[in-house]
C-alpha cells in the first residue's frame, strides 16, 4: 500500500484525493490545505499518521517552490503536479519528483481517471518506479516525461484546449447575439475533436482559408464587429493559409 499525503486543496487536489480513494493500493488518503501554518500542520499528520512515502504537491504554479521547502527535511519523496514548472524546483538534495495529470479539471465533474495521461519524472530510478506504480493504481495512461518534454506537452495543451475552449466562448458570443442556440454548433465541434482519432490535424483541416476562399473570408471579417474577434479570425486564417501554403 502506498501512503499519500496531498498538499492542496483545489481542483486536481480534490480530483486525486477522489480517485486515490477509491484504489486499493493507495491508503492513507490525507489532504492538506497550504494556506496558513503548514508546517505545522505536516508536524502535526507526521506525528500521529506517521511518514507518507509520497507527499504530493498540488498548489499554483508560483508557490510550488516555496510550500515545497516546508518538506525539505523529510526524506520521503516530494512531487508537484505542475506541467510547466520544472522538477528542480523542488528541494535540492531531497528525493524528488512530478506527477503531472494531463486533464481539464473542473471542481464537482467527475473524470475517468483510467484513461488520463498521466507524466511522471523522479531523480532517483527507485522513486520513479514508485510514481509508477502509484500512477498505474488509478491510470492506464502512464508516461516518463522530462521536464522539457513536460513543458512542451503543457504548451501543446495550452492550444489545444485552453485556446479551443475561448474559441467556444467566441462562437457562443456570436450565437447569443443573433439569438441563436450554442446547441446547434455541438455536434460540429463533436466531430471535430473526434475525427483527429483517425487523421493528423493536418489533413483534418476544412473552412474557408484551407479552401483558399477569400470572398468567404472578405464577408466574415465584414460580419465581425467586434476588433478583437476579427483580429483572432485574422490571424488563424493567416496561419491556415501560411500552413497549407497560401496567403491572406
Amino acid at each position: 500500500m502506498i501512503k499519500v499525503t496531498l498538499i492542496g486543496t483545489g481542483n486536481v487536489a480534490s480530483h486525486l484525493n477522489a480517485v486515490f480513494t477509491k484504489s486499493d493500493e493507495i491508503s492513507e488518503i490525507e489532504m492538506i490545505s497550504s494556506r496558513g501554518d503548514l508546517s505545522s500542520k505536516l508536524e502535526r499528520k507526521i506525528n500521529n499518521n506517521g511518514e507518507s512515502d509520497i507527499y504530493i504537491i498540488a498548489v499554483a504554479d508560483d508557490v510550488i517552490a516555496s510550500v515545497s521547502q516546508h518538506l525539505k527535511n523529510t526524506n520521503k519523496i516530494i512531487a508537484h503536479t505542475s506541467g510547466s514548472v520544472a522538477m528542480d524546483a523542488l528541494p535540492e538534495g531531497n528525493r524528488i519528483g512530478v506527477f503531472y495529470p494531463l486533464q481539464t479539471f473542473t471542481k464537482d465533474r467527475e473524470i475517468d481517471f483510467q484513461s488520463v495521461p498521466l507524466c511522471i519524472e523522479a531523480n532517483k530510478r527507485e522513486d520513479l518506479e514508485l510514481l509508477k506504480k502509484l500512477a498505474s493504481a488509478v491510470s492506464t495512461s502512464v508516461h516518463e516525461v522530462n521536464s522539457e518534454q513536460r513543458k512542451s506537452l503543457h504548451l501543446a495543451a495550452v492550444f489545444v484546449n485552453n485556446f479551443t475552449n475561448h474559441i467556444y466562448q467566441i462562437g457562443n458570443e456570436i450565437c447569443t447575439k443573433h439569438e441563436l442556440s450554442f446547441d446547434i454548433l455541438k455536434p460540429l465541434i463533436a466531430e471535430t475533436a473526434h475525427k483527429i482519432n483517425d487523421l493528423a490535424p493536418i489533413d483534418a483541416q476544412t473552412g474557408p482559408a484551407k479552401r483558399e476562399d477569400h470572398k468567404t473570408i472578405s464577408k466574415q471579417l465584414d460580419q465581425l464587429k467586434n476588433e478583437n474577434h476579427k483580429e483572432i479570425y485574422k490571424t488563424l486564417t493567416a496561419s491556415i493559409l501560411n500552413t497549407y501554403g497560401k496567403k491572406l
